[in-house]
């Protein structure tokens, strides 16, 4: 199934859900972890029905859940066919019923609070470091290239942060290479860099603003925030 583009997942107009990093994410507001579990049996029945489920996670007040497809297509520039992790219209349209769902409990959404924590390092050897990376943090050194054709770490169990390779000179003195990405909705990104400057934070880079802002702590460790995609309009 075809990967969907930024503005095809736009006219879904799922104001529930936001599109971060490769998938898609909502936040429902459950009274308890019973509700919560009420909530997310209903969601597996749906998801049945088409062979298709989220990854969730029942906290404390809410049901976090992701959508994404581990099979869609990617089609380069020279048309070559590959196999990534991405939204799908399977993701849309379970999106979609998931929504009638928790409307039908009664539940509230709370979209502005997604997020998602990657890892990046600047490397010029991302071929050569990233078995010894995708050993370390999954356990088999083969945990690699998984949903990209480029070698960046990505675990199948979900249990720790995608880690990217950004391309990199050989640098003539040491400097900072690894950097957490947060994805965060257009909506709270000012928020999350107004608090993060009022914190003591500086902000190094804001040429590719709003997509990315580069924010430095006061050692001068360096933060990405993303904003992957504008939210979903209503009406």
């Amino acid at each position: 199934m075809d990967m969907l583009t930024g503005e095809q997942i736009a006219e879904a107009r799922l104001t529930d859900w936001r599109k971060l990093a490769q998938g898609l994410h909502a936040r429902f507001l459950v009274d308890g972890f019973g509700a919560g579990a009420r909530f997310v049996a209903a969601v597996g029945e749906a998801g049945d029905l088409v062979g298709h489920h989220p990854s969730v996670s029942i906290g404390d007040g809410h049901v976090d859940l992701r959508l994404v497809s581990a099979d869609a297509i990617y089609r380069d520039d020279e048309g070559t066919e590959h196999v990534v992790e991405w939204v799908t219209q399977q993701d849309v349209d379970l999106a979609g019923h998931i929504t009638e769902i928790a409307a039908g409990l009664e539940l509230d959404a709370d979209p502005a609070s997604v997020s998602v924590i990657e890892l990046g390092l600047d490397t010029p050897h991302s071929a050569t470091i990233a078995p010894v990376w995708a050993a370390l943090l999954t356990g088999n050194a083969e945990s690699q290239g998984r949903g990209t054709p480029s070698d960046e770490i990505r675990d199948a169990t979900g249990r720790v942060p995608n880690l990217w390779f950004g391309d990199a000179d050989e640098p003539e003195t040491p400097r900072q290479r690894f950097h957490v990405e947060i994805y965060v909705p257009t909506e709270a990104a000012q928020q999350r860099i107004a608090a993060a400057v009022a914190a003591g934070g500086t902000v190094v880079d804001d040429s590719e603003a709003p997509s990315l802002t580069v924010i430095a702590d006061q050692d001068g460790n360096r933060g990405v925030l993303c904003v992957a995609e504008r939210p979903a309009t209503t009406g």
